[in-house]
């Protein structure tokens, strides 16, 4: 049996009132509406609306919406908050991602027609109700004025597709199954974790749905069949009528690929490029911070806590939405990419992403363990085992809330089954904004390998700070690949005296499920067999890291 904590529905704020929304199919979605207190004439006319669509309790504690809510009342804003279909109050089935473009019109369209409403309407959230903005721009209704998505992208949470024949491929996080098992499984949420050392995921997956004596939509969906039924009807959700967007993004977040990834896309689709904004926090998924302070680092906010925190997370969306919504002040005034450079707690400005001036470097392994400006001219190899007996630990307990654990890398590279190139140590300051690369060629004695990259600032005490990462997947691994291996962006100033240090290996365990050895699907696990992987060091196919320089010299 599996201890499951059922959460379900709080109760509805007292400063709103509840309403059913009819779904063009019949389904009641329900909502929370909240009203500016009538403290002035225009208080009482109709007014603009923020949208928050989400499956974790309109009036929980988690996403603290009723929080939310309150602060953009207060400078004037109507705000309908709705979870969405299947979850907490709202009717239909909990099928993740694929009826937000249908339900996300039909509110808007029911939010103009309501007697507070002046047609207007904007949209802020982060992660899956980051998630529903994109749905709703994609529905093309023309009272959507903007939208304020955070640590999402247009293809979160899909799974790796199985039928891909390619022989490269990501690697799957640990809980993309999870997710359709707890947060949508049914319209209450279901805290459960499996046994993590058991790695029989399938059969556990299984024992819990005998525990709770129904199958799940979202999960069967996915597993052991898998249909990706499709999320955006019309096609690429960039296709159609574009949306003023801030789009919010954070250097520590896990979900920051996919978030990258719509920012490539974006840059190929002119409508959408011309008024797309970008803001790059020093932020996990959680919104901690790295210069959090210590009294802060905590997973359970106190009211006081989250009320402080407000500002920093709403008031730029509202700035932006005084523009695009309410049509005060120019476009031009607003910088288009507005980025953090961690580690000095500045918020920057450029015109682009990477900033002007910006210059690609490129570092070599060495065989020495060193991380040189010159590719050695001879071939070597080095070697590293992958047992499925004995993973690479994830640093942080949570891959959500990395930075509320602020974890120190350095002991992973103790590890004899993780490969460790150091950097000289940095005689002055160097600030690094924009792409991190590693180019890698790879085999494996066994079918499937995993290629983990992660690149670490390491102080002079020893501690070490991963700052960018990257992971890729290789199929007939026994014939040997040059990967191209993507670390993501990033806005980071590295201090006098200290060095980047990288880690090769093959599992970061449980953040993404790990490979059994044999080829067998990782979620179902079965019979195990060690790895031997191999890495190619210097020649033409030499294990390089490319980085991004904007200030300063990299030795």
């Amino acid at each position: 049996m599996h201890d499951v904590l059922r959460i379900p529905p709080a109760p509805e704020s007292p400063l709103s009132s509840a309403v059913r929304i009819r779904a063009r199919d019949g389904v009641l979605l329900a909502a929370d509406v909240y009203l500016p207190a009538v403290g002035e004439e225009t208080d009482a006319l109709p007014g603009d609306t923020i949208l928050i669509r989400l499956p974790y309790d309109k009036s929980g504690v988690y996403c603290f919406i009723p929080l939310v809510a309150e602060y953009f009342t207060r400078h004037g804003y109507r705000v309908v908050a709705q979870d969405v279909r299947g979850k907490f109050r709202s009717e239909g089935d909990a099928l993740l991602f694929v009826n937000e473009v249908d339900d996300g019109y039909d509110t808007i369209e029911w939010i103009t027609q309501q007697s507070w409403s002046n047609g207007r309407v904007a949209m802020w959230g982060d992660s899956y109700y980051g998630y529903t903005q994109w749905a709703a721009a994609a529905s093309g209704h023309p009272a959507l004025k903007a939208i304020s998505p955070r640590v999402t992208g247009t293809r979160l949470g899909e799974p790796v597709r199985r039928d891909d024949t390619a022989r490269t491929r990501r690697v799957e996080w640990g809980v993309t199954y999870m997710y359709p098992l707890t947060q949508f499984f049914e319209n209450d949420a279901l805290h459960w974790e499996p046994d993590w050392s058991r790695r029989d995921f399938a059969a556990q997956a299984e024992e819990f749905i005998d525990q709770m004596g129904r199958r799940g939509l979202s999960y069967d969906q996915w597993y052991p069949h898998q249909v990706l039924l499709p999320r955006f009807p019309q096609g690429s959700p960039f296709a159609g009528r574009s949306v003023p967007t801030l789009h919010t993004i954070g250097w520590w977040d896990n979900c920051a690929p996919l978030s990258w990834a719509d920012v490539e896309t974006i840059r190929r689709h002119p409508n959408w490029d011309a008024h797309h904004y970008l803001r790059i926090e020093p932020i996990d998924h959680e919104s901690f911070r790295l210069d959090e302070e210590p009294i802060d680092r905590v997973m359970e906010r106190s009211e006081e806590q989250i009320r402080a925190l407000l500002p920093r997370t709403l008031d730029p969306t509202l700035e932006f939405f005084e523009v695009f919504v309410r049509g005060k002040g120019s476009a031009t005034a607003i910088p288009r990419v507005t980025w953090s450079l961690a580690g000095t707690n500045e918020m920057r400005e450029s015109s682009t992403w990477p900033p002007e001036g910006a210059r690609s470097v490129t570092r070599y392994a060495t065989a020495a363990g060193e991380l040189s400006d010159v590719r050695p001219d001879s071939v070597t190899t080095r070697q590293w085992t992958h047992d499925p007996d004995d993973l690479v630990p994830s640093s942080a307990p949570d891959a959500f809330a990395f930075l509320l654990a602020l974890p120190d890398e350095a002991p992973v590279g103790e590890r004899a089954d993780v490969l460790r190139f150091d950097g000289p140590v940095l005689e002055a300051d160097v600030d690094l904004a924009g792409p991190v690369t590693a180019r890698v060629r790879v085999s494996s004695d066994g079918p499937v390998m995993d290629c983990f990259i992660r690149l670490l600032d390491v102080a002079p005490d020893g501690s070490a700070l991963r700052i960018a990462r990257g992971q890729l997947q290789l199929h007939d691994a026994a014939v040997a690949e040059t990967l191209q291996i993507d670390l993501g962006q990033i806005g980071y100033r590295l201090r006098t005296g200290h060095r980047l240090r990288i880690h090769v290996s093959s599992s970061d365990y449980p953040e993404f499920l790990p490979q059994p050895g044999t080829g067998a699907d990782p979620w179902a696990w079965g019979d195990t067999r060690t790895n031997l992987q191999t890495l190619v060091i210097g020649g033409e196919s030499a294990f390089s890291l490319t980085l991004t320089v904007l200030e300063g010299n990299l030795p």
